[in-house]
């Protein structure tokens, strides 16, 4: 008799569920996985839920880390600069492709895309517009009609969502994308195949330039919710008492030295790996 699929239809359902949650940020990079409030949330038990987890960690969305739980990943400046080129080689092929590949039909849709996205860039909604974006992408690879492609575009674009359009909330990027975006399409309408790949390419690292940019501004280190920072070392021992800056009684002799001060711990360490971004 044939196993039943049941719970395997159930996971995969709540694994999409969370994937949209972390794009969407409902669970934020670095946030603590309450596997309790979740499954109530999405009404299921926590089987399935676990099983949609260890999905979401192959992909590297998420990471269970013994007697701690599960935590939404976050990405490092370093995770952003091995990602993006590939992308950029990626999506650029896509680009090639769906330029040689695309008809009539297919360019008229790919327009009616293109202008719902200037009117987000016209407005400034910046969540709308990354919304529209992402349409676009998945439609410019959709044209490009080939899976191996999309297999892999599609793992890395899972992963890219940690760091939602953070891009776009440096000034005037949500324009320059708008204009990078029409200027792809431009390529693709006349099948500009080699054109298309060297615009989509560059759009994909000029939002990796803008991250940097972003990351250079905001030098801070931001710690999970929750966490506190940690803390600065000592200073260096001043050699001598140092006087007391208020008048006072005559000190007596031969005084207790003072308390060191304390150290901070040399084992303590962060609850979730810092983002810098």
């Amino acid at each position: 008799m044939t196993a039943p699929i049941v719970r395997q239809a159930l996971y995969l359902e709540a694994a999409e569920r969370l994937r949209g949650m972390i794009r969407s940020r409902v669970l934020a990079a670095g946030e603590w996985v309450d596997e309790l409030r979740l499954a109530a949330q999405l009404g299921i038990s926590r089987t399935p839920l676990r099983e949609a987890l260890k999905l979401l960690a192959s992909e590297g969305l998420v990471r269970l880390e013994p007697r701690r739980g599960c935590f939404v990943n976050e990405l490092s400046r370093r995770d952003l600069d091995e990602i993006f080129p590939l992308m950029a080689m990626l999506e650029g092929r896509c680009a090639y492709e769906a330029a040689r590949k695309a008809g009539p039909d297919d360019l008229a849709r790919l327009r009616g895309l293109h202008d719902t996205l200037q009117a987000h860039a016209a407005a400034g909604d910046i969540d709308a517009y990354y919304d529209a974006n992402y349409v676009i992408h998945e439609a410019i690879q959709a044209l490009a009609d080939n899976r191996w492609l999309s297999d892999m575009i599609g793992n890395l674009r899972k992963v890219l969502s940690l760091s939602r359009h953070k891009s776009l909330a440096l000034p005037g990027r949500i324009q320059a994308s708008c204009a990078e975006h029409m200027a792809i399409y431009a390529a693709i309408a006349a099948h500009d195949a080699e054109g298309a790949e060297a615009l989509a390419r560059g759009h994909l690292l000029r939002q990796l330039d803008a991250l940097r940019i972003l990351d250079a501004r905001q030098p801070r280190t931001i710690l999970a919710p929750g966490l506190a920072p940690a803390a600065h070392p000592a200073a260096a021992p001043n050699p001598g008492p140092t006087p007391s800056p208020n008048p006072g009684p005559t000190p007596a002799p031969n005084p207790d030295p003072p308390e060191p001060a304390h150290e901070p711990s040399a084992t303590a360490s962060p609850r979730a790996r810092r983002a810098h971004l």
